[in-house]
């Protein structure tokens, strides 16, 4: 192994509760398209293509999710998103200095919260004291 050689420690999505805002946007839709189907002719037409467009978003959600990354390696933290058009925000480990953890009630409650590094924010942070704990055992 050489010395400069990259190690990765950490390769996460961000925690499940980004979905909530976008599935209850998409259940809403959907409750809407459900009502529209149940009136009868024509109006079923419309809340069939309410129920797609609610399928979309749900999807879509989905989709940003499994595409979206933490990534701790042992000289850099970063963010990556999306799959055709990929975009990362990193800040090398050697240069941050304070690492900072903010966390709601609800983040608290259920597990998750933004870790702040450099110029670097990552909202939704599955175990983000764990993961500050690791970036800074790493940076020092």
């Amino acid at each position: 192994m050489h010395a400069s050689e990259e190690l990765v420690w950490l390769d996460a999505r961000r925690h499940g509760i980004v979905l909530l805002r976008p599935f209850l946007k998409a259940g809403v839709v959907a409750a809407g398209g459900v009502v529209l189907f149940g009136v009868g002719w024509p109006a079923s037409a419309a809340g069939s293509v309410l129920l797609v467009v609610a399928a979309l978003v749900a999807l879509a959600a989905v989709w940003r999710w499994d595409r979206t990354h933490v990534v701790v390696t042992s000289e850099k933290l970063f963010v990556v998103q999306g799959v055709v058009r990929r975009r990362a925000a990193a800040v090398r480990l050697a240069r941050v200095g304070a690492v900072e953890v903010e966390r709601t009630l609800l983040g608290r409650m259920l597990g998750y919260g933004t870790i702040s590094a450099g110029d670097l924010e990552i909202r939704y942070v599955p175990e983000a004291e764990e993961v500050c704990g690791l970036v800074q055992r790493l940076a020092a």
